[in-house]
């Protein structure tokens, strides 16, 4: 785990030693620049797989593949013509297989890494390699004989790339701050999504010139031609997801034939070799532990998988006041499973001395985040690399409300439409700022799914979100296209593919990276595996997505009943009482500046993320 950036077309060391300053929070451990006429690579290092020298990165590797007097790894810098070289951000948790079938085919290895691996198949296969590998990945690869790069993505969209390109160069980087210029153009469409959702939809970025690699996509660079190279998917096809309108589609069209005794040993398995995989470590690896069932399970496997008397870490946070509290749960249920737990109560005057660092360490903004922040926080303090989290549990076995209550908005749509026009010019009158106002504006739309959707998951109504992006950036942005048909014949199946694209990879995924680096922390997601989803994409929306998570429940009888026998209430923080008490004066002046009424606190709150985050440009940005 670490963080990447480079360039293609240009060896700008100016950029290159710039980077390297501002991704030192990433790989606290080493660095290293590597540098041709024509590229420059940057790696900033956590050491977990190979730790030693042997996983240092930008890793070289000279032109003779087989031979291991010229296949070793270059420590300097130097330039060879002949040079393939990797930088690397993730992990590919099914190397030691990958590493067997390279070695049966004359391939000599010099350290355990992992890297290694990854530099080794790429430089023979080329994008072939991309589907034999069963991790989290971003990674920029240079053939420096060939003159041509490619950087690539995980399916998932687990870990994040960023890129820039001008005049024939481009720029790449595992934040986007790195990649900032102080005349960016703000991008005005992804300041109102950002006002409408809570994050920025990928491929977007806040500024214009800078976007995301999507999820499983690539894009190559040559020297020989360096017009301008467009992503390409290359997940879709290797892995047989289909796609509509940009939305990977995780799951088929339910009503396949599976009896529930199948799905529950299916779910089984699969999980017990997620978790596997996602043990795959140098150095011992952690658990985020909140009490709920998403979690717990993966206490139950960890303990499973390593046996009754290996060290486990767990890691919560807990609040003074009773009624947000819940670590007392989560200390009792590692009790359970023999694990050593740590707990952080945190206190109003450590959340307001949180906060403002907490603000410095968005690079793309959210609405959330801040657990994300103070767990990992406290597992770095306790000396802990790596963790698991139960990140995904919720959008592959519907977890959320949304599952029950999105499709009945969707049914809404099949009342006459004087009816519909009756009952939202009715809600027009219910408080501003009240979710019911996203209600009427959804009852006069098209009645999309995304609407649906929206009208569950959304910050402002789209008429509000206009009128505050024009205000904030002086720009009116285009309209917005709600328009999303998907042909699912299981109306919890397009649930469950916008939680997972819209809320899981633009959010939460993004909010997980960003701030577990911020402490020097990898953190890992079993959920979110490739293979786990396509073992469970064969089962029924009936069983997979029963209420209450019942078949994730029986699939790990281990729980214990207090976890899953509890009524679901998500993971919340006193945000706004401590948002009240200690950014009273920065909140109550967007509240002035506002063309639209803020009223609430999370809608004060993702006003004033947004102003943070367009106050940071280029060089602004703290690190």
């Amino acid at each position: 785990m670490c963080g990447i950036a480079g360039q293609f077309g240009s060896a700008d060391k100016e950029f290159a030693i710039q980077a390297l300053r501002r991704l030192g929070h990433r790989g606290p451990d080493a660095n290293g620049i590597w540098e041709s006429s024509s590229a420059v690579l940057v790696h900033t290092r956590i050491s977990i797989i190979e730790t030693g020298s042997g996983g240092s990165q930008p890793m070289i590797l000279k032109e003779a593949f087989t031979s291991p007097d010229e296949g070793k790894f270059l420590k300097t810098a130097s330039i060879d013509k002949g040079a393939k070289v990797i930088v690397f951000n993730g992990e590919i948790y099914n190397h030691r297989e990958l590493r067997s079938d390279l070695e049966k085919q004359g391939e000599t290895f010099t350290s355990g890494s992992d890297t290694e691996v990854l530099l080794r198949l790429v430089a023979r296969e080329g994008l072939e390699s991309l589907p034999k590998l069963a991790g989290m990945f971003a990674f920029a690869y240079w053939d420096e004989e060939k003159g041509g790069g490619l950087i690539a993505r995980d399916p998932l969209g687990i870990k994040p790339l960023y890129y820039r390109k001008d005049h024939g160069v481009l720029s790449f980087a595992s934040e986007s701050r790195v990649l900032r210029r102080g005349d960016d153009p703000v991008d005005a469409e992804a300041l109102r999504d950002f006002l409408l959702w809570g994050s920025v939809p990928e491929p977007a970025t806040l500024f214009r010139p800078i976007r995301q690699l999507a999820a499983g996509h690539f894009l190559t660079w040559s020297r020989h031609d360096s017009s301008e190279a467009a992503p390409r998917r290359w997940s879709s096809e290797v892995l047989a997801l289909r796609v509509d309108h940009g939305l990977d589609r995780f799951f088929p069209v339910s009503g396949e034939r599976m009896p529930r005794t199948e799905a529950i040993r299916v779910v089984r398995e699969a999980l017990e070799e997620s978790v596997a995989r996602h043990l795959v470590s140098d150095v011992p690896v952690g658990l985020f532990l909140s009490g709920g069932i998403d979690s717990t399970v993966l206490l139950a496997l960890m303990r499973h998988h390593l046996g009754p008397d290996a060290d486990i870490r767990t890691f919560s946070v807990g609040f003074h006041d009773p009624k947000y509290d819940e670590s007392d749960l989560a200390a009792t249920t590692a009790l359970q499973f023999g694990a050593r737990h740590t707990v952080w109560k945190i206190t109003p005057e450590e959340a307001a001395r949180e906060l403002p660092k907490y603000l410095a360490a968005i690079d793309q903004p959210s609405i959330d985040g801040f657990n994300t922040w103070c767990v990992s926080k406290l597992a770095s303090r306790e000396g802990v690399k790596v963790v698991l989290s139960g990140l995904g549990g919720d959008e592959m076995f519907g977890g959320y409300s949304s599952f029950e209550e999105v499709p009945k908005l969707k049914m809404l749509m099949k009342m006459p439409l004087v009816m519909r026009k009756l009952a939202a010019w009715m809600l027009a009158f219910t408080p501003k700022a009240s979710p019911l106002q996203r209600l009427s504006s959804y009852l006069t739309g098209h009645g999309s799914w995304l609407e649906a959707y929206h009208t569950k998951r959304g910050i402002f109504t789209a008429k509000e979100a206009d009128l505050l992006t024009e205000s904030m950036c002086g720009v009116k942005p285009l309209q917005n296209d709600w328009s999303l048909p998907l042909p699912f014949a299981n109306d919890l199946d397009v649930v469950g593919v916008l939680e997972s694209t819209r809320y899981m990879r633009n959010q939460l995924l993004r909010d997980s990276d960003v701030f577990s680096m911020a402490h020097g922390l990898e953190l890992r997601v079993p959920y979110v595996d490739m293979r786990l989803f396509a073992a469970v994409a064969a089962i029924p929306a009936k069983w997979r997505l029963e209420k209450g998570k019942r078949l994730l429940v029986d699939a790990v009888p281990e729980l214990p009943s207090a976890v899953f026998n509890r009524p679901k209430r998500g993971f919340i923080f006193p945000f706004q009482d401590w948002l009240t008490q200690n950014l009273s004066g920065p909140l109550n002046q967007v509240e002035k500046g506002s063309p639209v009424p803020l009223v609430t606190w999370y809608r004060r709150w993702a006003v004033l993320v947004a102003q943070e985050c367009l106050g940071k440009m280029g060089g602004k940005t703290e690190d």
